[in-house]
Order: structure tokens, then C-alpha cells, then sequence
């Protein structure tokens, strides 16, 4: 199975990452990245941080705000905290696509690859949760963000074999 594995986004397949120059909107707010947008989602209670990661320039000092108040969340559930983000990362994606519907061919003609998020370099922290790492020539890792891709990819098929079998019934 081919594998696409993403880091940077300056090569190949970097569009895939949230740091990515990717601009949205959501409620009405104009976002840089979907890093930032991830990032204000979670902390939705706290109007003045989503303000702060905002206005950031960079989608890594956007991270860093909200990494600096992360004390502010209630981050006591593991699960319900991973869910939850999972959910915010959905509609991240989403709105990524919709904003820029070139990536939505791009992600279409990544076929039935493997799409993972390589942390090699950064494995601590949640890398290994929305990533993977390549050890020993095996991925570790839930690599979460590359699963959320390939299963929108293949949303995208499914809508794509509906639409020919439409066609095909209304020639008939």
C-alpha cells in the first residue's frame, strides 16, 4: 500500500497539515489557518484567547498561545477531551476543503494511499495522537488527523460512484 506522509508544508503533500497557508472563515471570523481555527475551537469559552490565537501571524504562534493557556481547559477526561477535539478537527477539515475546493481534487487523486501525519521528528506531546512516527520502518501512532483525511477522501468516492450510477440511470 502506497503511503503519503506529510510534514512540512512546503513539500509534498504539506497542504494536508493544519499549519498549512489555508485560509477560512467560520462564524463569521476570518482564520489564517486551520490551526488557528482548531486551536480557538477548543478553547470556546474563553473569547479572549480565541481573540489572542487569531490575531497571531503564524499558525505556530497561534499554537503557542493556546499552549500557554492550555490550564484552561477542562482537560480532565481524556476521552471526552479527544473526542472532542476530533469533532473540532472534523469540521477544520471540512471547512478547509470547502474554502479550497483544489484540495478536494488533490485529496481525491491521493486515491486509496495511506495518508499519515509523520511526527518522526516530534514524537512526545500529541504527536503520536494525530500522527505517527516511523520506527524501525513500522508506524507508531493513531496518526488521528491522517484517518480523519482518508475517511473525508472516501466520502468523496462514495459521492463519486453515486453520481455515475445517477448518470448511467438517467441515460437509461
Amino acid at each position: 500500500m502506497e503511503i503519503i506522509a506529510f510534514t512540512k508544508v512546503n513539500l509534498p503533500y504539506g497542504w494536508l497539515g493544519n499549519m498549512s497557508p489555508h485560509p477560512l472563515i467560520h462564524e463569521g471570523k476570518d482564520y489564517k489557518t486551520t490551526e488557528a481555527l482548531f486551536q480557538c475551537l477548543r478553547f470556546k469559552d474563553h473569547p479572549e484567547i480565541q481573540d489572542q490565537i487569531r490575531n497571531k501571524p503564524s499558525p505556530m504562534s497561534a499554537k503557542m498561545v493556546a499552549r500557554g493557556n492550555r490550564h484552561l481547559l477542562n482537560r480532565e477526561d481524556k476521552a471526552a477531551a479527544d473526542k472532542e477535539d476530533i469533532e473540532y478537527m472534523k469540521v477544520c477539515l471540512n471547512l478547509k476543503l470547502q474554502y479550497h475546493p483544489d484540495l478536494k481534487q488533490l485529496l481525491i487523486e491521493t486515491k486509496d494511499a495511506r495518508i499519515v501525519e509523520d511526527c518522526s521528528s516530534r514524537p512526545g506531546g500529541s504527536g503520536k495522537f494525530w500522527g505517527a512516527a516511523l520506527v524501525n520502518g513500522k508506524w507508531q501512532g493513531s496518526n488521528v488527523l491522517g484517518k480523519l483525511w482518508m475517511n473525508i477522501r472516501n466520502e468523496f468516492q462514495v459521492e463519486g460512484e453515486n453520481n455515475s450510477v445517477l448518470e448511467i440511470e438517467t441515460k437509461s
